[in-house]
């Protein structure tokens, strides 16, 4: 019950305190993104770490001029691919073949399959089906955080191409999806840290087939 017992204790922090997170916790935190499960485990996605504090600034005025962004320890910036090519999705395949130290046919008949679909379709499709990808490492990266102490507060709140052009990730064939701030809560000046946590019931959202 421990896990549920973090997650029950996490909320999406309104006001952190600057205060800074050990990088042995960031490090938790972005392994358990890494290991996130993601379709046909190409990960498409990269995760900016942003510490510095002139780009927090910058990015905070074009993030709504929430304070969390500027107050918290380190931000994680969630970029999918901007699409899917050939290139991409070999380069994925090859470092699988390098780290097992075999090809299987199966496997390679995968590879095939997906280079004769994904880079054929509109770059927008793609670009949207990267992003789904990057929430699902995003989600772990929250859980995770929550496992470690860490406060988190995700954010869609921001204009992705103007922090697009603040980290240059257009040129790196990337763009801004998610982003979430890590730190410590402010619990003075956080109108939401002392109000009890409500969810819909488990009836609510969860029908059984059987």
């Amino acid at each position: 019950m421990e896990l549920l017992d973090k997650l029950k204790w996490r909320y999406a922090a309104k006001a952190m305190n600057g205060e800074k997170v050990a990088q042995e916790k960031i490090d938790v935190i972005l392994e358990a993104a890494i290991l996130a499960p993601t379709s046909s485990g190409l990960q498409p996605f990269e995760i900016m770490v942003v510490t510095n504090q002139e780009i927090k600034e910058k990015i905070r005025a074009i993030g709504w001029n929430q304070s969390v962004i500027t107050d918290c320890s380190h931000l994680l910036v969630f970029a999918a691919w901007d699409t899917y090519t050939a290139d991409r999705i070999n380069k994925v395949f090859d470092h699988t073949n390098d780290i097992r130290g075999f090809k299987n046919e199966g496997f390679e008949n995968y590879r095939q399959m997906l280079l004769s679909t994904y880079p054929q379709k509109d770059a927008e499709v793609n670009f949207q089906h990267a992003a789904r990808q990057a929430y699902i490492a995003f989600a772990m990266a929250i859980a995770a955080a929550a496992f470690e102490g860490v406060d988190s507060t995700p954010i869609e709140g921001f204009e992705p191409d103007a922090l697009d052009e603040i980290l240059n990730l257009r040129a790196k064939g990337l763009r801004s999806c998610v982003i979430l701030p890590l730190g410590y809560r402010d619990t003075e000046n956080d109108w939401l840290a002392n109000l009890a946590k409500v969810r819909k019931n488990k009836e609510d959202l969860v029908t059984l087939i059987d």
